[in-house]
């Protein structure tokens, strides 16, 4: 059996939502991406037997829109409903995102799932915050800053920075190293 420590897994999220379809202040070139319907289930299907046939310790999925997010943006419903399961039954670790500028972690209640947002690399938007269940979030920063990560076999270490490097938030997580998977 080769494993892997981590495998990365990157999600073409803007498809998803239905918005960017629907108002009219959002125009967008959809050439090559229609139709729409079987662009996503080709996108989960293949999303899903890369998570299934994946050996890695540690599997993390990013893409541009959070699927939990305290921010200006709040959840996006499309990649709860058709995304998330995926991430669920393919034992996913992380879930890292950008699109609202803020830092964030929020835990889940009902996976092992973390939601991880680092889009406050340039513009922030203070104060523009949605209010969230304190049980899952762990961190909220509505500044500039950045995150970081360390990985090894047992452990992922996740940093997250105001823009001057400080950190502001630090979470561990370890998996035990004879566990089956």
């Amino acid at each position: 059996l080769k494993l892997e420590i981590a495998t990365f897994f990157f999600v073409d999220t803007t498809p998803f939502v239905d918005k960017y379809y629907t108002e009219e202040s959002h125009t967008y070139d959809w050439r090559g991406v229609s139709p729409r319907k079987a662009y996503l289930a080709n996108l989960l299907k293949d999303l899903e037997t890369a998570l299934r046939e994946s050996s890695s310790r540690w599997k993390i999925v990013v893409g541009h829109h959070a699927i939990r997010s305290a921010g200006h943006h709040g959840d996006t419903e499309e990649l709860i409903q058709h995304l998330l399961p995926i991430l669920k039954a393919n034992n996913v670790d992380l879930y890292v995102n950008g699109h609202d500028h803020c830092l964030e972690h929020i835990s889940s209640h009902d996976s092992p799932i973390q939601y991880l947002t680092s889009g406050a690399g340039s513009k922030a938007w203070r104060g523009d915050t949605k209010k969230y269940d304190e049980r899952v979030m762990k961190f909220f920063y509505d500044g500039q800053g950045f995150m970081s990560m360390q990985l090894t076999n047992a452990n992922v270490e996740v940093l997250f920075h105001d823009v001057l490097g400080q950190v502001l938030h630090r979470w561990k997580v370890s998996k035990d190293l004879h566990s089956s998977m």
